[in-house]
């Protein structure tokens, strides 16, 4: 992990910043993105004294693909290279499926799929000219099983794994590799405005999810992780 390049989409949320500091000590060289500015400065201050040189943190809207150009630019400028990107960020409304609003909709559209797609897009075409990368996309589960209440949320992440499996085929063979992770409910602040009551006691730790990422990260060049699931034992799904 020496020296890696990682771009986290979504440093500032639950999973993201547990694994910013999980990453920090690694060595690894990370770029940190949030849309929130006010964020990524709590998250810096939380993180203590950091070498400039090993952490660049931006603010960007990642449903601009302009703004997700420029910010895979300025991970170049600063580091040289990018061998890893992980989105992370997401948003989740769940209702029924006649209580869904088209701003619903567009916003679950905008920042899991286009947004996710967007960054992976950016990031793959600089790791195909370096003919090695890894793209980490943090699915959840409801892009493997349907569940009430989730129709828009679901249609979202099924389509941010379905562009992701295709990219991973046509990018194979320039060494750029993809992991999707399939979690469980993870106790983050994602919940606080899903607009669902959950017993967040029995989620994921946001630290269990990070380490799966990490795993996945410092896996062997030559082993590709593809898809990796965790769930609460209260609520699995098969």
């Amino acid at each position: 992990m020496q020296d890696k390049v990682i771009v986290v989409v979504g440093a500032t949320g639950g999973i993201g910043s547990v694994l910013t500091r999980k990453l920090l000590p690694t060595g690894a060289r990370l770029v940190l993105v949030s849309k929130q500015e006010s964020h990524l400065s709590a998250l810096l201050s939380q993180l203590g004294a950091v070498d400039a040189s090993q952490v660049l943190a931006l603010s960007a809207d990642i449903t601009d693909p302009q703004q997700v150009e420029a910010v895979m630019q300025k991970a170049i400028a600063q580091f040289g290279r990018i061998d890893a990107l992980v989105n992370v960020a997401g948003a989740g409304i769940l209702k029924q499926y006649n209580k869904i609003e088209p701003a619903d909709l567009d916003a679950m559209l905008d920042l899991n799929l286009k947004g996710s797609f967007y960054t992976s897009q950016a990031a793959a075409n600089l790791m195909k000219e370096q003919k090695s990368g890894h793209i980490c996309n943090v699915i959840g589960i409801l892009g493997k099983h349907p569940m009430a209440m989730a129709s828009a949320y679901c249609a979202s992440k099924y389509g941010m794994v379905g562009f992701s499996k295709c990219m991973a085929d046509e990018l194979k063979r320039f060494g750029v590799k993809f992991t999707l992770f399939y979690f469980g409910g993870v106790d983050s602040p994602f919940w606080d405005n899903a607009g669902l009551k959950v017993d967040r006691t029995k989620m994921l730790r946001p630290e269990t999810a990070a380490d799966a990422i990490v795993y996945a990260l410092s896996a062997d060049p030559q082993a590709v992780p593809m898809e990796i699931n965790i769930q609460p034992e209260s609520h699995l799904f098969f």
